[in-house]
């Protein structure tokens, strides 16, 4: 007969388990593992215990997860004692030290195992006692996990880097905005299983939906539903319009705050389409599912998934509202994993797209879809490529409307859409172009070979360059906000004779989704091209005009017309500029140490001609400021004056860190730049 073990405490190993797992950045105190690679813990035997013998002592280990384990639902899972552990399954192993008092047991999880918090209990013929708790994520380093990424490099950027950078601007102005995922900030893990427990497929079922977060592909797809609120209780609420209320996207710099936020209260009012991927970012990699921030420059939104960007105007080149719009860049994310539904050769990155756009099976989601199922006109391929495709690939039609009701093609482009496609590069804030793994070249025969896969028959011929008028868009640096320049419409003639045509050059705000705002400049002139020679019309921009007009974006649509109605010529060039921000200087004092205060001065030059008021410098890194932002409010600063400040902070964690920086006013808005600082004992 089995001899019964008399059990005094149970020591889980948090910090051996937490180093052999790669969970020791989570800042909770309790035992976190990955899947499909054993942890350890020690069974502590009171003094009047039988001693543990490996050929008289056996006994049953049962772990459970959910609301209703089942073994059915690979929710509950009971295994005995082995000589070793066994790969790909649940099951122990166990060694005692000379003296008896203790036994160590070795646990090796299933790599196929749902995600969550398990209880751990031993069953001695039926007397049983709980061990404790510990939570079972994704395993990137385990090679029978449907998540894992061969290169130990990628692994630490897209699994544990806490800091990144997510790219914005137009294709013409790129730059980087820092961001403080924080998956590993206190709570914040708790948070992530919170967004999938408060999803409507576990509310409905939560035995069928515990079971299906075995795969990271139904997670994912969960994921992008949830950090939207659209449909349910999500993360956050879009706004892209006036904002009155909330918090400007803007202002985010951090997916915490927002995940902290949510879970006190209910869905966090705003986010646009970079926050909306950074908190996507943020809960993937928590839960152990690498993943990346991606950005497309010239992103087409199709909302009746012809593949085809219609843009209709009356004669007078006026824009008749559509559904359909191209935005100045738009953010989504990669998540790294293998697709056994779809075949082994679309494995790898993954698109899935949590900011509301279209519906997808009834709920505002996108993804997860295959990189390659998009670069190869794969548009059968779950979920939602044809949405995705067309964010990169479609083409664009302008189209003029006249009086008898007939369409004449103003323009046309195959090659207005998906450029400079864009995240961080592994182990360094730079940038790195990855439209290769989303497209072919434009004009190359791969690129014709995915267009008919794709049955893309709106595909437009490329012309060369006919004889007569062309138009195009000049622009001139130092283009700072607060400052006065010009822009040109320059119109050529490649006719043997001149040619007469009125030349319309206007400016108005425009949102970095494509919504137009207010008009900020205006010139027309009727002018006279000479054969082979070109024209210039000017339009000065003036802060006076479009200070009031530009969004936090500082985006500014130019648009020339060139109109010959009775010869029905018409041509149009656009340009979307973004204007420079001031430079945000950071000066650390001294030098960082672990629990002593340290100053930061923060230095920007108002480059207005009028004073700004509410000015703030607001600072936050992980390890750094204690997991909340430390702000300093300044008041005013003149016209082409300084706002100065110096903020005290008191390091928490030694290493390397990221100081983020943001300064906010009423004029000049989410103005942000950062520093790494190097923490010493």
């Amino acid at each position: 007969m089995s001899q019964v073990l008399d059990i005094d405490h149970t020591d889980l190993c948090i910090k051996s388990n937490s180093s052999s797992h790669h969970t020791e950045l989570f800042e909770d105190d309790r035992l976190i593992v990955r899947r499909g690679q054993p942890f350890s813990l020690v069974l502590h035997l009171t003094p009047s215990s039988n001693e543990f013998k490996p050929e008289e002592t056996s006994f049953t280990l049962i772990v459970e997860m959910g609301p209703l384990p089942r073994k059915e639902s690979y929710t509950k899972a009971s295994f005995g004692l082995s000589k070793s552990t066994v790969d790909g399954t649940w099951s122990a192993s166990a060694t005692h030290d000379p003296s008896g008092k203790t036994v160590s047991l070795s646990i090796n999880s299933s790599p196929n195992a749902p995600i969550g918090v398990y209880t751990l209990t031993l069953d001695q013929s039926g007397k049983k006692i709980s061990l404790g708790q510990f939570t079972l994520l994704y395993n990137p380093w385990c090679r029978s996990d449907a998540v894992y990424m061969r290169s130990e490099t990628k692994r630490q950027e897209y699994v544990l880097t806490q800091n990144g950078q997510i790219y914005r601007g137009t294709q013409k102005r790129i730059s980087g905005t820092p961001w403080i995922f924080g998956q590993f900030e206190k709570g914040i893990l708790d948070i992530c299983f919170k967004i999938l427990d408060d999803n409507p497929k576990f509310v409905s079922d939560a035995n069928k939906d515990c079971t299906a977060r075995r795969s990271p592909i139904y997670v994912t797809r969960v994921l992008s539903a949830m950090i939207n609120s659209n449909d349910d209780s999500g993360v956050l609420v879009g706004n892209w319009g006036e904002i009155s209320d909330g918090v400007h996207p803007g202002n985010w710099v951090s997916s915490g705050d927002i995940l902290r936020q949510w879970a006190e209260s209910g869905p966090v009012r705003y986010g646009q389409c970079w926050v909306f991927a950074a908190v996507a970012c943020t809960v993937s990699r928590a839960l152990g599912i690498p993943c990346r921030v991606v950005t497309n420059f010239g992103s087409a939104h199709d909302t009746n998934a012809n593949l085809v960007i219609e843009n209709l105007y009356n004669e007078d080149l006026e824009r008749i509202s559509g559904g359909d719009s191209v935005w100045n860049f738009h953010v989504w994310v990669d998540s790294w994993m293998t697709r056994p539904d779809l075949g082994s050769e679309f494995d790898g990155w993954q698109t899935s797209d949590p900011t509301p756009q279209e519906t997808s099976e009834g709920c505002f989601c996108c993804g997860p879809a295959p990189v390659k199922a998009i670069k190869e006109g794969e548009l059968t391929k779950k979920y939602d490529a044809p949405f995705i495709f067309a964010e990169v690939n479609a083409d664009v039609e302008d189209l003029v409307r006249l009086s008898n009701g007939n369409f004449v093609k103003l323009s046309g482009s195959t090659k207005s859409v998906g450029h400079f496609i864009s995240t961080k590069a592994v182990g360094s804030d730079e940038r790195r172009d990855i439209t290769h793994q989303y497209k072919y070249p434009e004009g190359s025969k791969d690129e014709r070979k995915v267009y008919e896969k794709a049955k893309h028959h709106n595909k437009l011929r490329q012309h060369g360059e006919k004889p007569g008028l062309h138009l195009k868009i000049k622009l001139t640096d130092n283009m700072i906000v607060g400052a006065t320049f010009e822009v040109y419409a320059v119109v050529t003639n490649n006719n043997k004779e001149a040619k007469t045509c009125n030349c319309l050059f206007f400016a108005q705000a425009v949102s970095y989704n494509g919504k137009e705002g207010d008009g900020c400049g205006y010139a027309s002139e009727k002018i006279e091209v000479p054969s082979e020679g070109e024209m210039r019309l000017p339009l000065k921009l003036e802060y006076k005009n479009y200070g009031q007009a530009i969004t936090s974006d500082r985006l500014i649509k130019l648009s020339a017309l060139t109109i010959d109605k009775q010869t029905i010529d018409f041509h149009k060039a656009e340009k979307t500029i973004v204007l420079d921000q001031p430079e945000l200087h950071i000066k650390l004092v001294g030098e960082a140490m672990v629990n002593q205060p340290v100053t930061v001065e923060l230095t920007l030059l108002n480059s207005l001609p009028e004073s700004l008021q509410d000015c703030s410098f607001t600072i936050e890194g992980v390890g750094l400021t204690d997991g909340k932002p430390i702000t300093a409010k300044i008041g005013s600063a003149g016209a082409k004056q300084e706002a100065k400040a110096k903020i005290e902070f008191r390091p928490t964690k030694a290493g390397s860190s990221m100081l983020l920086v943001n300064f906010d006013s009423d004029k000049l808005k989410n103005i942000k730049n950062s520093i790494n600082i190097i923490v010493k004992d």
